[in-house]
């Protein structure tokens, strides 16, 4: 309920106020986003499991962005980055996709 709460409050203080995101980081912000997703989907169907752990889940938070942003960093190191960024996003995609789907089974038995 608190990570809720706290999601809720980011969002309305997001759209509240006007931030810049800086040009070195435009790049990696959807990946972060898609990955932080890709956390968000796992909580909510380890929660309908009966297996959700807030460490767990704040721990998975943070490594899915981390790790997804040193992938396209690493990525445009290497001057593949729009590659490496389209294969995190498949990635992250699918996973979210089989949460989703492991959700709606759960929850409408079907």
């Amino acid at each position: 309920m608190i990570a809720l709460l706290g999601l809720i409050a980011g969002v309305a203080l997001g759209m509240a106020t006007q931030t810049d995101v800086p040009a070195f980081l435009v790049p990696y912000l959807p990946i972060a986003v898609v990955a932080a997703l890709d956390a968000l989907a796992g909580a909510a169907r380890a929660l309908l499991d009966g297996l959700f752990d807030d460490r767990v889940f704040v721990v998975s938070f943070f490594s899915n962005v981390l790790v997804a942003a040193l992938l396209v960093f690493i990525g445009d190191q290497l001057g593949v980055g729009s590659q490496l960024s389209t294969a995190v996003l498949v990635v992250l995609g699918i996973r979210i996709f089989s949460n989703a789907a492991s959700i709606r089974r759960k929850l409408f038995s079907a």
